[in-house]
């Protein structure tokens, strides 16, 4: 938890933590108070027995019980999810709606909107293949070119400094930086095993959310255009009436733009709505 002001809780994507979007949380403690979290197996937030399936609702509970903890009046509280997590959030605006001043959901992957989802599940299935046969490194290529990211072909050698001639690489990474991306590594194969195929499968209640599109908001990012993760936001933005809110960047976008996403969410969530949506919606 950081800052103050009303309760913004963050949720991350499949196999993130509380601190890869700390950079977006840092500037949104300005006016919010930002909670963001290890989702139940990942990173620091330990399970009791072996790792199991991921469960949108079960995830989406935890979410709730956490506004119920840190927000015991019972007002609604703000909401923005990415990719899973977006997943997670338009399940929480569907079970627990009074809990939900505003929800923000960034690219969720929920591929059973669309026309060719039969071939969407096929593709994270052969991830899935792919890192049951070759390992995390090569699932996780296979994951990033199917969903539109620049993969390259060899991995770039590490760069040397003009002032010591040491190598500009993990090593030279902050301690706090180099901590979450060993805890976002052991992450990984949790979410190719247990969570990727389960999630982005995920049937949404297409109704529901729509009896409930006055709190919610739809959001991809511009670089996404065309690819598959900005696909089922664009499709169920046009199937609710909403338009699409464009984000800088893609599908992580709100790492690499932080300072932009923070300007942009803060705008959203004082409007209520996406830029352009009408009053009547």
């Amino acid at each position: 938890m950081r800052g103050t002001g009303p309760l913004l809780l963050v949720i991350p994507g499949g196999g993130g933590d509380a601190t890869i979007l700390g950079g977006l949380a840092d500037g949104l403690a300005a006016r919010y108070t930002v909670v963001t979290f290890d989702a139940r197996g990942y990173s620091r937030s330990l399970l009791d027995g072996p790792p199991v399936d991921q469960r949108v609702d079960v995830q989406s509970d935890d979410a709730h019980r956490l506004i119920e903890l840190l927000a015991p009046a019972g007002e609604p509280v703000y909401v923005f999810g990415i990719s899973s997590g977006a997943i997670v959030g338009l399940d929480l605006l569907v079970r627990h709606p009074e809990r939900v001043r505003l929800l923000i959901a960034h690219e969720p992957p929920a591929v059973e909107v669309l026309p060719d989802a039969a071939e969407q599940r096929a593709f994270f299935a052969s991830v899935h293949a792919t890192f049951r046969r070759q390992g995390t490194a090569a699932a996780t290529a296979e994951f990033a070119r199917g969903i539109g990211f620049s993969v390259p072909e060899e991995p770039e050698e590490p760069k040397e400094t003009e002032v010591t001639g040491e190598s500009a690489g993990p090593a030279a990474e902050d301690p706090e930086t180099a901590a979450m991306m060993a805890r976002l590594t052991v992450n990984l194969p949790l979410f190719l095993e247990h969570e990727v195929r389960q999630f982005t499968s995920h049937p949404l209640d297409v109704p529901a959310i729509k009896a409930r599109r006055a709190q919610l908001v739809l959001a991809a990012g511009r670089e996404s255009r065309g690819h598959l993760p900005y696909r089922p936001a664009e499709l169920l933005a046009e199937r609710l009436g909403q338009p699409l809110l464009e984000c800088p960047g893609g599908h992580t976008g709100a790492v690499e733009y932080a300072a932009e996403f923070v300007e942009l969410l803060h705008r959203t969530f004082e409007a209520g709505a996406a830029p352009g949506l009408s009053e009547s919606r």
